[in-house]
């Protein structure tokens, strides 16, 4: 099952994030590494969110990623969420469905 980490950044995330983002992507690497982040990253023009997509059994990874990030801790994100999404279409489509 694949699931959407979703970031609402601070106002002031471009500014302070060179403090925190060694550890932060230290962080996302390792996750990647261990195969539970396929892809993640900000969203640009405003960056305003980040997305980051993890393969799982369950949201739990995803949740603890963001308890653990200092993104996160640090307040560069005002508010997350993780949602379960339904991938069916693509070579790394959890739930591959094809048309009849």
């Amino acid at each position: 099952m694949h699931y959407l980490l979703m970031y609402e950044l601070a106002p002031d995330y471009l500014a302070r994030r060179g403090e925190f983002r060694n550890e932060h992507l230290k962080l996302a690497w390792e996750a990647e590494q261990r195969g539970e982040i396929v892809i993640a990253g900000a969203l640009a023009d405003p960056a305003d969110y980040a997305v980051l997509l993890f393969t799982g059994d369950s949201p739990e990874v995803a949740e603890r990623f963001a308890k653990a990030d200092p993104y996160v801790t640090e307040g560069l994100v005002q508010s997350w969420i993780v949602r379960p999404w339904t991938t069916v279409v693509g070579k790394d489509a959890a739930t591959p469905v094809r048309p009849e």
